[in-house]
């Protein structure tokens, strides 16, 4: 049986509160390690497609995952479209954590659920198979090197350089690159979301003197490397970094997905 489990849900500080124990000045140098425990978490069973036909992926995580209501709020979909044990309370608590948030893509997300609850009317959209982490991989970075399209029928992403590939080995001719009915052209639109993206996690990070030296590394040309290198001091908090950048691009590229008038559909359909 495959497993995937989330990680644990970062505890808040508490303002105006001293250290209690002897151990809470370590706590206060290294705050990615302070977790919270007492967060309520949900168990279901889902079958995912497998290469030699189904497999049922247990997933275990906190109810309301920190930088995590993207990804796991894909799952916690397909379960509720399985009618798992437990799917709509998840769903429930997905959709309050996604509205309070409002992040790029969590009102698509939330109004998905909302939709198979019963709550609301299901989106005009199509459904399509694709990876947001892929389609995200495309949609923003160096637009030199950026977009491409995406496949109708199966939701594979093609990078431009592959699309091109194909036309130069004669895989395919232009009219059929061109096909709007197979094809969802992406247009890549840049890292100036991802720059946002870092001056919002360091608005996050607890010790002052790590925040001062994001800020800094951040400024100029080379920003993104810079930022990256610095991180890499704690791991801690680059392994945090890579969860909200992933976090805010798959919700980006949900909201895209949207927009161009479909929604994500993973997994089965439901017996």
């Amino acid at each position: 049986m495959l497993r995937a489990r989330n990680s644990a849900i970062m505890s808040k500080p508490q303002p105006g509160h001293g250290p209690k124990d002897p151990d809470s000045a370590t706590r206060a140098e290294n705050p990615e390690e302070e977790l919270s425990t007492e967060e309520r978490r949900i168990s279901l069973r889902v079958k995912v497609p497998a290469e030699d036909g189904t497999a049922v992926v247990e997933m275990t995580g906190p109810a309301v995952p920190e930088n995590g209501l993207q990804s796991f709020g894909d799952r916690v979909l397909a379960a509720l479209e399985q009618h798992a044990d437990g799917a709509a309370e998840a769903a429930r608590l997905m959709i309050a954590a996604l509205r309070e948030r409002d992040w790029d893509g969590d009102d698509v997300l939330a109004d998905q659920f909302d939709a198979l609850l019963g709550s609301s009317a299901m989106p005009d959209l199509r459904p399509l198979p694709v990876d947001l982490d892929e389609l995200a991989g495309i949609l923003e970075g160096d637009p030199m090197y950026g977009g491409g399209r995406v496949d109708l029928a199966t939701g594979e992403v093609w990078p431009a350089p592959a699309v091109d590939y194909a036309r130069e080995i004669g895989q395919e001719d232009e009219d059929e690159s061109d096909d709007p009915d197979k094809w969802l052209w992406v247009h890549c639109e840049g890292s100036r979301d991802g720059y946002r993206d870092m001056e919002l996690f360091i608005g996050t990070v607890r010790d002052p003197g790590r925040a001062d030296r994001l800020e800094i590394a951040i400024s100029g040309r080379g920003a993104f490397r810079r930022f990256k290198d610095v991180l890499a001091r704690w791991p801690g908090e680059l392994d945090r970094w890579y969860a909200f950048s992933a976090e805010r691009q798959r919700g980006r590229a949900r909201a895209w997905l949207a927009d161009a008038g479909y929604y994500v559909r993973k997994g089965l359909r439901p017996s």
